[in-house]
Order: structure tokens, then sequence, then C-alpha cells
């Protein structure tokens, strides 16, 4: 885990981690349906939102942005390790979803689109509107209910030569699962080489680290305000594979491109804040500094990106990937298991956890139900105690993991690295007082 006084310093470049500004101190066990915001993205925000220039015009203001959106990609690239393709910004990350698999789907026209059911309802709806559009075979995959995933076995025994879209979900929001990504890709090309992975990230992006050289994939897309940026956007990286196919686009305007009408040069700079936070955080981790050991606040909006990709500073992001790992395994292990006197979920009576206790697939979440308290009871009677969790209900987003279980709901606690070992204790304490009543 963290240590004290590096884990306060995190703490310290996130606003309201602490404190709800609506209902004052409360411990944020949110962090799957949104994570806490870096204050540097907060100040990043206000001071792109106050400039009225455009890109693309001949005056200096113009050249800034452009400057600040080129510098936001590279950073992108580096975290990503996506030396190729194309970084871009939409609306949000379901959006660029069914952005990238609209075109693929369309694009190839042909033989079958493969998925699995542990997916969100982003992937699979946008795979069963366009298969169902052009009349293709729409194959969804069992995923394994007991575990919470979809195995790379799964995968292999279902994919044929005539797959032409493959989809994969990252990490599960519900379940908190991650998949194996580059086992899963690779089986899908052992047998259908020329087809087009488009992966899920959004769940699993603020949790571990991403590689798309090393995966192999098409298209990869995250929701930035789950990764300590800020709603109104979603970030995407897209392979030139992907782009050969042609995406929609003006006409007589410039070719290959994904992006329409003026993107919001406020968006790459908060993701660039992101990127540089991670940077600074496996600096502090490695002893190797970083680009982001300047305070978080930027003294300029050309300035507010950091350094250019280079090697030392994706080492530095895959150190920080690696610590943030262990920390949350430390404190789901809590969470399941106990700490200090105070007993874990897997020993309080009535409790079930979806995936099993000890799922070594785990990524800073962990989905509950009680044999007795509904768990929207549960998750009211946590907030009444300043403890915000989430009620996942069997909808469309979540009946997918839900319906196999036989459960109605199940109480969902997310965490992220800025939380810590005291806040799981408080958390463990009430759940204990709320059985015993």
């Amino acid at each position: 885990m963290f240590d004290t006084d590096i884990l306060a310093q995190i703490r310290a470049r996130f606003a309201h981690v602490e404190e709800c500004p609506f209902q004052g101190p409360r411990i944020f066990f949110e962090n799957a349906g949104g994570a806490l915001t870096l204050k540097s993205v907060v100040e990043t925000s206000a001071t792109f939102a106050a400039i009225p220039d455009n890109q693309g015009r001949a005056n200096p203001a113009a050249e800034a942005l452009m400057s600040v959106i080129a510098d936001a990609k590279d950073a992108a690239r580096v975290f990503l390790n996506a030396p190729e393709g194309q970084i871009i910004v939409g609306e949000s990350g379901t959006e660029l979803l069914f952005r990238l698999i609209r075109t693929a789907i369309t694009g190839q026209g042909r033989g079958v689109v493969l998925g699995s059911t542990v997916e969100h309802p982003a992937t699979r709806s946008a795979c069963a509107h366009w298969a169902d559009k052009l009349a293709l075979d729409h194959r969804l995959i069992p995923h394994d209910a007991a575990r919470g995933l979809v195995t790379v076995e799964a995968y292999a025994a279902a994919v044929t030569p005539d797959v032409s879209v493959a989809t994969i979900l990252h990490t599960s929001p519900v379940t908190g699962m991650g998949m194996d990504l580059a086992k899963i890709a690779a089986a899908i090309r052992a047998t259908a080489p020329d087809a087009l992975i488009i992966v899920d990230g959004i769940q699993h992006a603020c949790h571990g680290s991403i590689d798309i050289a090393a995966a192999g994939v098409d298209g990869y897309v995250i929701s930035p305000y789950k990764v300590f940026s800020r709603h109104g956007y979603g970030l995407a990286w897209v392979g030139d594979r992907l782009t050969a196919l042609g995406p929609e686009q003006l006409r007589g305007g410039p070719d290959r491109n994904w992006e329409f009408g003026t993107r919001d040069t406020g968006a790459y700079a908060t993701f660039a804040d992101v990127v540089a936070y991670f940077d600074w955080l496996g600096g502090q981790v490695t002893g190797e500094g970083g680009a982001a050991t300047r305070p978080p606040a930027a003294a300029s909006p050309r300035g507010i990106s950091g350094t250019k990709a280079e090697g030392p500073r994706r080492h530095r992001i895959e150190a920080a990937a690696r610590a943030i790992h262990d920390h949350e395994a430390a404190l789901t292990d809590a969470m399941l298991h106990g700490t200090g006197n105070l007993a874990g979920l897997a020993d309080l009576p009535g409790v079930t956890v979806i995936g099993g206790v000890d799922n070594p697939a785990r990524e800073g979440l962990v989905c509950f139900w009680h044999d007795r308290i509904p768990a929207e009871e549960i998750v009211a009677r946590l907030n009444a105690e300043g403890i915000r969790t989430h009620t996942r209900k069997a909808d469309h987003y979540s009946g997918n993991i839900l319906d196999p279980l036989g459960q109605p709901a199940a109480v969902r606690v997310s965490l992220a690295h800025y939380n810590t070992s005291d806040e799981v204790a408080r958390f463990l304490s009430v759940m204990a007082g709320m059985l015993k009543g």
C-alpha cells in the first residue's frame, strides 16, 4: 500500500476527497460511477472555458490551442502506449463505442459480430443494432457467472474464421473483474486474423495499465470522468485499419478525420492533466521524479500538458499503475477479509460476494447482496452514515450480470487508490452494526 506521506500527497491533489459539497463529510466508495476529480483538471477547465478563440485560425491564440491539443494527444499516446493510430475525443465513452462499432460493422459489411454477455450495453447494444441493420449474425459468448468474467478459453472456443468484428470488455463495472485483454485478442486473431477488435476500457482505465501496442486491438475507448478528469467528453484511440474503412467525414474535408466541428481544447488539456498526474505518481513510487512534480495548477494554457511522449514517462506511468493496483488490492482484501478486529464481508452473515471472495481478477470493486436486507436499503443506510455506495439493479445496465444469479439488485462498493484503510474500516464497522439490527 501507499505509505502515509504519499497517500496524503495523493489525496491533496483531488477535489472533495472527504466532503461532499451537498452532504458534508463522507467516504467516497462510488468511484465506478465516476471518480474524484483532480484539482488541476478543475483549474484547467476554467482556464480554457474562458478562451474565446477557435483552433485553425491564423493568430497566436489559435496556434496555442492547437499546440495544447497536439501535446495532449502525445500524452494520451504515452498513457495508452499507442504509438500509431489516432487519439480523438467525442461526446462520451458510450457515444465513441457506438461510433467505432458502427464504422467497423458497416465497413466490414459481412461475417459474424462477436461479443460476450459480460459486456456493458454500450457495446452489446451497438453491435446488436448494426448487426440487425445489416442482417449479420451477432453472437454473445456466455460469461462465467460464478467468477464474473469471460475467459480466454470461452472466446477461443466461440470464434470462427468468419468473425469480422469482435468486442471485449476490459473490466466489468458490475463485477469488478478484469479480462485478459491481450490473450483474448490473440485468441480471436488466431482464428479470425482480419477481425476488427473494439475494446471498452471505461472501467479499467483508473485501475490498471493500458498497453494498446501489446494488446493488438483496433479501437480502445475510455470515459475520462472515470479516470480523474471531468464529465462532458470521451476519449478513444483508433487504429489505422479501422480508419481505413472510412468513417463519416465532411465532403471535401481532411482525409481520415474522425472529429467533427471545433474540438473542446479543455477536454484535451484536462486529459493531459490526468497523464501528468500518473507521471507524478510514478515518480513518487520510483523515486525518479516526474513531469507533474510542479504544483497542479498550470501557469499557462500552453504549458498544461507537460512533456512530450518519451520512454521514461511511460516507465513512470506503468509504475504508477502497478502501485495503484497493489494499493487497491490491499483495500479490497481488507474489505473482504477484515481489518483489525473487524470482520470482512466474507465473514458477515447473509452476505454473498459477486465473482467469489478470492478472485485474482478483481480490480478495486466489491459487489454483494444480503439475503435479508435489500440492496437499496443497505445503500441508503450507508449513505446516512456518510458512506457513498451504489445500487446496481437488474435493469438494462446490470441485468446481464444479476439475472443469471437470480438477484434483483446488489450493492456496489467501488474503490480508488486515494481511498484509505481507515475508510474501509469505517465501512465494515457500519456494515457490522447494520447486520446486527
